[in-house]
């Protein structure tokens, strides 16, 4: 759930605020503005127009990363709710995972793959206690992933089974570092010792209510992403930053931080011509698929190699 690459492209500057597409039908996150403001070099990636740095240099901020706290601006990637009592089956019927083991406000990479076994995407499910699903799928996807999914919502309602498909227009913000659990401490009730790597909680988030926290990221530190009403999102952003340890960090640095960590990345590492097991990603796949305790969701455990 990364960049793809360090080739982010020309700095472009767009003219509207929020989702809307500006003059090179560019999409911006909530946060753009607050961006330019904070002197962030504005790049295209994945059709968006996002901070590939800011005032310090992409060594400078990859080291603080590592070293103490940086926040990211990751609303770019497609954030989407599945609801109703299938909602499991649904899912299961995508992914390779073991979703209906996952207990309440825990989550699992997981990976939508093809009749083939090729990895279409790879994402993030948590199992809420809100009783819906929350996935978490990259940027340069997002168009395939949600034909994908509502594509088969749609199959499986004409089948009568209750399901129901949200896209979430929540900015995403990932925290990173070792000084993350100190900062976020500092805003929030509930207690991060309890809150174990994979597992997720809505909180109040230095006074944001409706904030969705999941410790997790892709930097190769503890961290979490916070799904924050759009709204908010600067507001947000803005109260991180007040802690001097936290630095604003873009694309160039989670890409580097990500490969440092030897993390796979989709479209370089993976892409549908590549199986799981080619991947080196067989933990992911659920139990269910590897007994073969019931028929797995898609036919590549016995397809024969194209020649």
């Amino acid at each position: 759930l990364v960049p793809r690459h360090l080739g982010f492209g020309e700095p472009t500057v767009c003219g509207k605020r929020g989702y809307a597409t500006g003059q090179d039908s560019l999409k911006q996150t909530p946060l753009y503005d607050f961006h330019r403001h904070h002197g962030g070099k504005m790049v295209t990636f994945a059709g968006w127009s996002l901070p590939v740095q800011y005032t310090h240099s992409h060594l400078e901020s990859h080291l603080h990363t590592r070293q103490h706290c940086s926040l990211f601006d990751v609303s770019h990637m497609l954030q989407s709710k599945v609801f109703g009592r299938d909602r499991v089956k649904f899912l299961e019927s995508l992914v390779v995972g073991d979703i209906a083991e996952l207990k309440p406000d825990q989550g699992t990479l997981s990976l939508f793959t093809n009749e083939k076994g090729g990895i279409i995407d790879d994402l993030i499910v948590t199992s809420t206690s809100e009783q819906h699903l929350y996935v978490v799928s990259n940027a340069g996807c997002m168009d395939k992933d949600l034909a994908l999914m509502q594509d088969k919502a749609k199959e499986m309602k004409a089948a009568g089974c209750d399901v129901d498909l949200e896209v979430s227009d929540n900015a995403l913000l990932a925290l990173q570092g070792p000084a993350m659990a100190r900062v976020l401490q500092a805003g929030v009730s509930d207690n991060l010792a309890k809150l174990p790597f994979m597992s997720s909680a809505v909180m109040g988030v230095f006074g944001v209510q409706g904030c969705r926290v999941t410790r997790c990221g892709y930097t190769g530190e503890d961290g979490v992403e916070i799904s924050v009403p759009a709204s908010r999102a600067v507001e947000l952003a803005e109260l991180l930053l007040k802690d001097p340890t936290v630095w604003l960090a873009g694309l160039a640095a989670r890409d580097s931080l990500r490969l440092e960590a030897g993390l796979c990345l989709y479209g370089n590492d993976i892409d549908e011509s590549t199986t799981p097991v080619e991947a080196s990603l067989i933990w992911t796949l659920g139990r269910y698929m590897l007994h073969l305790r019931i028929p797995p969701p898609i036919s590549w455990l016995n397809a024969e190699p194209d020649q």
